[in-house]
């Protein structure tokens, strides 16, 4: 966890955005540079169509990435070459059409989707790797080793929770909660690292999140009982309440993607926010010289490694929840009328 925190304070240091003026800026002790906090955290917690990795000798090291946009045809280059193709980018970062002002198509491989397909790669790799263990090991009989000893807990900590929550047919269920806790975990301890391949903000991002949210919406509603549609249709209630409770229920059930989304979104973003500010925090404080820099930079560490060691509690955590409500919601629309 030092290691990680004192990792991501170098990769600020060398951080461009850092030095970006501003109407009252941030002297720096011997430097006449300034310190622009607010670009260095939506830069690291926001998308990018390149993967700035640090900077050496002065010059940014990052990882081009492709633009694909579909604007009367379609058109494939990098952020480097964006001008010549005839675009740029807005105010939000996003690529427009420097003629019109208007926004193409944007099908870019950008910094979250790269991310993306990474971990992706890598839980199916981890997943393949496990199951290879199984194939070639008798589980009755000995106890699993390596990869497939870390896995085998998670895996069995969802398959209960899917059984008390869902019931006799939770391993219908099972695959789904078990990929979506796996790989919600993963991406979660993966933004907390603050080098490539980690860094992304991917479960900090509310598009990623809501697809999610979507997943488990569609898996109880489509595979839902009559008797699920039946109480939020035509509920067992006195005569003057069966006009307000399918309204009431309809705006339930559409509010529960809403909670997961939200949930796991803010609580990741929040996280990757307090410890970038605790980082800038030693550089604002440079200019009050070595007693309070050197003072407050002894304080931001250990304060960055407690929240380094906090975020890795919270990125469980979240992923539990995602789960266990899911697997609840799934429980809920599979009940039998008794």
């Amino acid at each position: 966890m030092i290691l990680t925190f004192l990792i991501s304070l170098l990769l600020l240091q060398g951080d461009p955005s850092a030095q970006v003026p501003q109407d009252t800026p941030v002297i720096l002790s011997e430097s006449e540079e300034s310190i622009d906090v607010t670009g260095i955290i939506f830069e690291h917690i926001g998308d990018e169509y390149e993967w700035h990795i640090t900077e050496w000798k002065g010059r940014p090291v990052a990882i081009p990435l492709p633009c694909i946009v579909i604007d009367d045809g379609v058109h494939v280059f990098t952020l480097h070459h964006a001008a010549e193709n005839g675009y740029t980018l807005n105010g939000e970062g996003k690529l427009v059409n420097a003629a019109t002002g208007k926004r193409p198509l944007d099908l870019s491989i950008t910094k979250n989707v790269l991310s993306l397909m990474m971990s992706t790669l890598l839980l199916l790799v981890v997943i393949l790797l496990t199951a290879r263990w199984y194939k070639k090991h008798d589980a009755l009989k000995e106890a699993p080793t390596g990869l497939a000893a870390a896995v085998e807990p998670l895996v069995m900590m969802v398959h209960d929770m899917a059984r008390e929550n869902i019931g006799e047919d939770y391993r219908r269920y099972s695959p789904y909660l078990c990929m979506a806790f796996l790989w919600i975990l993963l991406n979660n301890f993966l933004g907390i690292i603050p080098f490539f391949p980690g860094g992304a903000n991917l479960t900090g991002n509310i598009a990623i999140t809501l697809v999610l949210a979507l997943c488990t919406f569609f898996t109880v509603n489509l595979t839902g009982t009559k008797h699920y549609y039946k109480e939020i249709f035509a509920p067992d209630v006195p005569g003057f309440l069966k006009p307000v409770m399918p309204v009431i229920e309809l705006f339930s059930a559409l509010m529960k993607p809403v909670s997961l989304t939200v949930r796991l979104f803010a609580n990741m973003l929040a996280g990757h926010i307090m410890i970038l500010c605790i980082v800038c925090v030693i550089f604002i404080m440079a200019k009050y010289g070595p007693l309070m820099s050197g003072g407050m930079t002894l304080v931001s560490v250990l304060f960055g490694v407690f929240l380094d060691i906090l975020e890795c509690l919270v990125s469980f955590i979240q992923a539990y929840v995602f789960t266990m409500l899911s697997s609840i919601y799934i429980g809920l629309a599979r009940q039998k009328e008794e």
